[in-house]
C-alpha cells in the first residue's frame, strides 16, 4: 500500500510540473495532465498523511493538504478562466506545499521521529 501511494506521489507531482510548463506546447492537452497530476498529488496527500500527536504537526499536516486542494483549484480555474488567473492559486498552493515540507521535517527530527 505504501509503496503505491509513493508511486502515485511522484507520477502526480511530475504531471503536475509537466502539466503547468507544457501550456506553450500542448496548448490543448496541458489542462487535462496537470488536473490528473493535481488529483493524483492531492489524494496521495491524504492517504499518507502522518498521524502525529503534536499540535504543530496536526497543523502543518492540514495546511499541505489545504495546498494540495490549491492544486487542484489552479486545474479547475484552468478550465474556467479565460486568462491565466490560476497561477496565481498554484503560486499559493506551492509556496504552502514548500513551507510545509521544511517544517514537517524539523518538527519530527525535534521530536526524534
Amino acid at each position: 500500500m505504501k509503496n503505491t501511494v509513493n508511486i502515485m506521489l511522484y507520477v502526480g507531482a511530475i504531471a503536475l510540473l509537466f502539466g503547468a510548463a507544457s501550456k506553450m506546447y500542448l496548448p490543448e492537452y496541458y489542462r487535462y495532465i496537470y488536473i490528473v497530476g493535481a488529483v493524483l498529488f492531492a489524494v496521495a496527500q491524504f492517504i499518507q498523511r502522518p498521524r502525529v500527536k503534536g499540535l504543530t504537526l496536526k497543523r502543518l499536516v492540514m495546511q499541505q493538504q489545504l495546498a494540495g486542494i490549491a492544486f487542484i483549484a489552479a486545474g479547475v480555474l484552468m478550465f474556467v478562466c479565460v486568462r491565466n488567473e490560476w497561477i496565481v492559486i498554484l503560486f499559493c498552493g506551492a509556496l504552502i506545499e514548500l513551507y510545509t515540507i521544511f517544517r514537517i521535517s524539523h518538527e519530527l527530527k525535534k521530536e526524534g521521529n
